[in-house]
């Protein structure tokens, strides 16, 4: 029997209001506003405020995709968020947002794979909708980076902003906007620390020398995460295609991780694809972890850029290492 196919009904986004510049960051760090545009392609980020926390802005998110999707909250019969900063250990970020939203009763699960998550959970949803036992799963991807950033550390402080996105997938085709048509995951365990935070877990828990050695913050060997980067998001990349008989050609857009324009330009460059099919947002966000592509997704669908039939790709990379793609069909 062949498997319940997948819609994505809903898409939201949401960002803080405080944007940081990088000449904001000249006044904080030893950086340079050419520095880190030649380097990144970022120009500036969005901060939360102080009393904003990861599941505040996932909450934001997911009631924008209900609202797009036409649904109520009722509607929802399980909750995915992934993320690297949760609220806290426990209880589940995705437990307190389904409060936020007046839902109970349904499942709530959170989900952790670095800045591919999303397309992590994406799989997962779909796994859970065609066993049948669920109609509507929302997933929220949603980061407080910044709470995390070493602002002492000009190499990564520059790097990062806050951000969520969420999509609300079912097996209801009616007022869909895409069909899922494939998703492809993987991870590298044994590059795991070249992207890390060492603090705070059973390794190291907190204590006066953790927090005095920092190693609460974001860690990160910028060089090898590019490497890992391109190699890895090309190589899911192909596979996908190659798994559906496709080729590049055939995407009329690309939605990247939104890391480093020096990312997307190497990956653009491997598969002979313009750029101008690739979906950046990043020159005004950061790198918002997980959160980053759907918010990309989310932005360009408002503007219309995505057609009847349209190819869609999302093409992630993150810590762990993990890489992920998934492949939509736009419908609407």
């Amino acid at each position: 029997m062949n498997p319940k196919k997948v819609f994505i009904r809903g898409i939201g986004s949401y960002l803080p209001e405080r944007v940081l510049t990088n000449r904001d960051l000249e006044a904080m760090v030893d950086t340079s506003d050419e520095w880190i545009v030649s380097r990144t392609g970022i120009r500036e980020r969005r901060i939360a405020a102080d009393d904003e926390f990861t599941s505040d802005m996932a909450t934001q998110s997911a009631r924008r995709a209900l609202e797009d999707a036409k649904m109520s909250p009722q509607e929802i019969d399980c909750i995915l968020l992934c993320s690297v900063t949760f609220d806290m250990a426990f209880p589940a970020t995705a437990c307190i947002v389904q409060k936020n939203l007046g839902i109970s009763s349904c499942p709530c699960m959170d989900i952790e794979a670095g800045c591919s998550a999303l397309v992590y959970s994406m799989e997962v949803a779909a796994g859970l909708l065609q066993l049948g036992h669920y109609k509507n799963i929302l997933v929220v991807a949603s980061d407080k980076l910044t709470s995390i950033t070493d602002w002492q550390d000009r190499s990564t402080c520059v790097l990062f902003g806050d951000g969520s996105s969420a999509m609300v997938l079912s097996t209801e085709a009616s007022r869909a906007q895409a069909e899922l048509v494939d998703t492809l995951l993987r991870a590298e365990g044994k590059d795991g620390e070249i992207l890390m935070q060492p603090g705070g877990g059973s390794r190291h828990p907190a204590s006066v020398e953790t927090v005095q050695n920092r190693l609460h913050y974001l860690k990160m060997n910028g060089r090898e995460v590019f490497k890992g980067a391109v190699r890895g998001t090309g190589a899911v990349l192909k596979d996908i295609l190659a798994r559906n008989r496709l080729e590049s050609a055939a995407l009329q857009h690309i939605i990247p991780h939104q890391a480093n324009q020096r990312i997307i330009d190497a990956v653009a460059e491997t598969f002979a694809i313009p750029l101008d099919k690739f979906v950046v947002i990043l020159h005004r966000t950061g790198n918002m972890s997980a959160g980053s592509a759907g918010i990309a997704f989310d932005e360009a669908y408002r503007e219309g850029r995505f057609a009847e039939n349209d190819l869609i790709a999302f093409a992630t990379f993150g810590a762990g290492m993990t890489y992920a793609t998934a492949l939509l069909r736009w419908l609407a």
